[in-house]
């Protein structure tokens, strides 16, 4: 089961509001649907979303009325820029969207079915994409994973985060797959309890040991000397390295770091923005307080009390061992290893 797909003329992806008490799948029939979804957590992580993203473009091409081309680019850029307000931090939403963008307005000769068939078609060479790089990275990342290495992990970037598979805990599939013994602490990861909801679900599936800890016991673990390895994802990589990543991880690699712990980010090259010379040009998302406040509709304190709820922070790239990807481990400098890795993105594209 993939996390989001086409399926009959629409969107179905599974609703990952509901785990792990329960699997349900959403069907989505119009782009601003899509949208919502990515805006109320439906669907969540950077490659899913960029995923979700591009099926999203491929609805509002089917179900536009434009009898012109013309009319039909003008509904796509609409459908773009809704899409790409839902949430602004992970690149790859933007990304897929540019993406689906740009085939419409090079084929501007085309009969308009034929262009609705050209962006369906790419929407989902996006997702069988992901699920490929996935699967690069995985076993990239897993000659890094020692048998017996207890391996610590933040919010969630498995199969669900992506379409399949996953970054940071395809990492550890992989190793599993490889028939290495690893223990995984999973943060908590709140306030919306992604590892605690959705790794350790993952966890189960996979057969993968694993316990959950407070966000809070990373740094008792690291001073125990109990965690070899921190893997974790990243939903933008700034060009010098810099990455943002769910709220949290900037103090995991604080930790790692005043404990000689490697600590490595996840991403396929679609997470790379070279645009960006720092982490201090991402845009950071600002959530709702109420997730903080009443996490699940739990009432832990009252509902007028005040609360701050940054979905990301930034992680410094001096923090960073390595940045695994689909085409290698950029390794600092960091400049010149990550334009390096695109590069040889691109040529194998070409």
């Amino acid at each position: 089961m993939r996390t989001v797909e086409w399926i009959d003329n629409h969107v179905a992806m599974i609703d990952q509001r509901q785990l792990p008490w329960e699997l349900t799948m959403v069907n989505l029939y119009t782009y601003q649907e899509v949208a919502e979804a990515i805006a109320n957590m439906t669907v969540r992580g950077a490659p899913a979303i960029g995923a979700s993203a591009g099926f999203g473009m491929a609805l509002a091409a089917m179900t536009s009325s434009a009898t012109t081309v013309e009319a039909l680019l003008a509904d796509l850029r609409e459908a773009g820029r809704v899409l790409k307000a839902s949430r602004p931090t992970a690149v790859n939403l933007a990304w897929a969207v540019d993406r689906l963008l740009a085939l419409a307005h090079n084929n501007t000769g085309s009969h308009l079915d034929d262009l609705r068939a050209s962006l369906l078609r790419e929407a989902q060479r996006i997702a069988d994409e992901d699920v490929e790089i996935n699967r690069r990275m995985g076993y990239i990342g897993a000659e890094l994973v020692k048998d017996g290495d207890t391996i610590l992990h933040h919010c969630n970037t498995g199969a669900l985060a992506t379409v399949d598979f996953g970054t940071a805990l395809g990492v550890i599939r992989a190793a599993h797959e490889q028939g290495k013994r690893i223990h995984v602490l999973l943060d908590e990861t709140r306030p919306r309890l992604q590892g605690a909801r959705l790794s350790a679900w993952e966890l189960e599936q996979l057969g993968v040991s694993y316990d959950i800890i407070p966000d809070t016991a990373a740094g008792f673990y690291m001073q125990r000397g109990e965690i070899k390895l921190c893997l974790v994802g990243a939903d933008r990589v700034a060009a010098n390295g810099d990455f943002a990543n769910k709220i949290g991880t900037y103090q995991v690699a604080v930790l790692a770091k005043e404990n000689g712990i490697p600590f490595y980010t996840v991403a396929p090259t679609s997470t790379i923005d070279l645009s960006l010379a720092s982490g201090a040009e991402i845009p950071i998302e600002e959530r709702d307080k109420g997730e903080v406040l009443h996490p699940y509709g739990l009432a832990l304190v009252p509902a007028h009390y005040h609360a701050r709820n940054p979905a990301f922070d930034v992680t410094p790239h001096r923090y960073l061992s390595g940045i695994i990807t689909e085409n290698g481990i950029a390794r600092p400098d960091f400049v010149e290893s990550l334009r390096a890795i695109v590069m040889a993105g691109q040529t194998q594209v070409g």
